[in-house]
Order: C-alpha cells, then structure tokens, then sequence
C-alpha cells in the first residue's frame, strides 16, 4: 500500500537534514578552532627562552642547606591608646599578632593532665 506523503512529513524531513547540516558545520567551526587554538600555542612556545643550562642552574649556598628553624610563639596583644580618644595608626601596630616567647622550653606531657579532645582520656582529675 502506498502512502502519499503529507506536508508534515516532509517539513520533518527537511528539518531533520537541516539539523544534520548544523551539526556538521558546527563541528567544523569548533574542529578548526582547536587547530586555531594549536597552532598559536606553538608560536607562543617557540618565542619563550629554552631551558637553563646546567650551570645556570641554582646551587647550594657554601654554607650548606638551609634548616629549618623553629620557635615557641606567644600571642601579642594589640598595643592600647594612651587615652581612649586617642587614635592608633597603622605604623603604631605590630607586623605579626604573634611574637617570640621569652621561654623557648617545649612543654611536655605530665602525668594526671587531659589529653586531646577526643582521646578517651578520663582528662583533668
């Protein structure tokens, strides 16, 4: 049995071929943008210097490594004006809110004093 076909079947036709056209272009755009995109890159990377050579590289100083260096820190408290209507200015604070503490001696675990919160510990008695 034949069918005539309708006017509603060949608009779905037509936007059925004119969505597959879209498609292939739109890849096409998107396919040499990334070749674009590729081969700038490249002439970027060819203007950059190249890497150092080996006695351009960085070396230790003659006194060796350098160690780490730790210390007790203690909190400093923000300096109070002299008079309560007078204004502190940036130059009168300190550059850290911590400072170095008088006594560098770590503290140790004593017998009978809380462990960590958390640790099952019966704490403080």
């Amino acid at each position: 049995m034949i069918t005539a076909q309708t006017g509603m079947d060949v608009l779905a036709a037509g936007h059925t071929a004119l969505a597959a056209y879209g498609a292939f272009f739109g890849g096409l755009v998107i396919a040499g943008a990334l070749v674009w995109a590729v081969r700038v890159g490249i002439r970027v990377r060819n203007r950059e210097p190249g890497p150092p050579d080996p006695d351009e590289q960085p070396k230790l100083p003659e006194t060796g490594p350098v160690r780490e260096e730790r210390e007790i820190r203690e909190p400093d408290e923000v300096p109070h004006a002299a008079n309560e209507s007078e204004r502190m200015y940036p130059y009168e604070l300190h550059h850290s809110n911590s400072r170095r503490s008088d006594n560098q001696e770590p503290r140790h675990w004593r017998p009978g004093s809380s462990g960590g919160f958390g640790s099952g510990g019966p704490g403080g008695t």
